[in-house]
């Protein structure tokens, strides 16, 4: 198996991430959501890379088969992580895509390292640019909202992901856009995530906040938010994150949940295609006024 070393910032300890690196052609660098694992591209992957590029995922440090350190899980690190696979590959000239947290490892990078081994950015259904409620930034989420979710995560970690998974991919009473089977494989993914760090990274994406950063993203980027979205709301997210970033091109899935590169994986396959031919994208449709949140909202 493939893996690249890195450290922690406060020890010597070494870290061992797993990656996969499949085709030829202009790199694509795809960082996976929380609390998946590189798996969760393989609808990407597998359509990208016979398109002619270069597909590399790897699974963040606590996820997958990557190293399950103790700490590590600020921002700060993981940027790290994400900088230790770009130089240790010597990949150039790449199409960075962060799903979700790992919208924030991109937009962290950028910030803290340039970008100058990125052509553009892809962010989808991602957290930047601040998802806690706080005095100058209303449109958040309440502090006790995340505190209920750890404690749910450590009171029954695998029960919390089965109804997480459900808000995730938007099922309901009469929408049912994944199978049973996928569901359960999601879930089993998931499951198999360190405990610490489902726990610390959801602290460090609920904590984070990205304003100051968005400023440093240089390169073109494609914005994809879904309207539908019961996890990262496209209020906060999305919409914020549009405006804070000069040169982007924002879409916007009508009907999508946080889970749409399964649920709307062919059209977001063809818009970051699009995207990175320099073709013409489809115009923004505008998401709604207000996005109500279920009683049941996880994060």
């Amino acid at each position: 198996m493939n893996y690249i070393k890195t450290k922690n910032a406060s020890s010597s300890e070494e870290v061992k991430l797993y990656y996969e690196d499949l085709g030829k052609g202009q790199p694509i660098v795809f960082i996976h959501g929380w609390p998946l694992s590189q798996e969760m591209w393989e609808y990407q992957v597998v359509e990208l890379a016979t398109q002619g590029f270069r597909c590399i995922t790897y699974d963040r440090r606590g996820f997958g088969k990557s190293s399950r350190p103790i700490g590590g899980y600020d921002y700060n690190t993981l940027a790290a992580d994400l900088k230790s696979v770009l130089d240790e590959l010597d990949l150039k000239n790449v199409v960075l895509v962060g799903f979700s947290m790992g919208g924030g490892e991109a937009v962290r990078y950028l910030s803290l390292y340039g970008g100058e081994r990125i052509a553009k950015l892809v962010l989808v259904g991602s957290v930047t640019p601040y998802m806690l409620k706080t005095d100058d930034n209303e449109d958040g989420i309440d502090s006790e909202v995340f505190e209920e979710m750890l404690a749910n995560i450590k009171k029954d970690r695998v029960e919390f992901l089965d109804g997480f998974g459900r808000d995730f991919f938007g099922i309901g009473m009469l929408n049912h856009p994944v199978s049973a089977p996928l569901l359960e494989y999601y879930r089993m993914l998931a499951s198999f995530a360190s405990p610490i760090a489902t726990q610390e990274c959801a602290k460090s994406f609920a904590q984070t906040d990205f304003r100051q950063d968005m400023e440093a993203v240089n390169v073109p980027t494609l914005i994809i938010h879904g309207d539908a979205d019961k996890i990262v709301p496209i209020e906060m997210s999305g919409n914020k994150t549009a405006e804070l970033i000069s040169d982007n091109h924002y879409l916007v899935y009508d009907g999508a949940p946080h889970g749409l590169f399964y649920t709307h994986k062919e059209q977001l396959n063809q818009d970051i295609l699009n995207f990175i031919n320099g073709e013409v994208l489809v115009e923004e449709i505008h998401a709604p006024d207000s996005v109500v949140l279920p009683s049941n909202y996880p994060i």
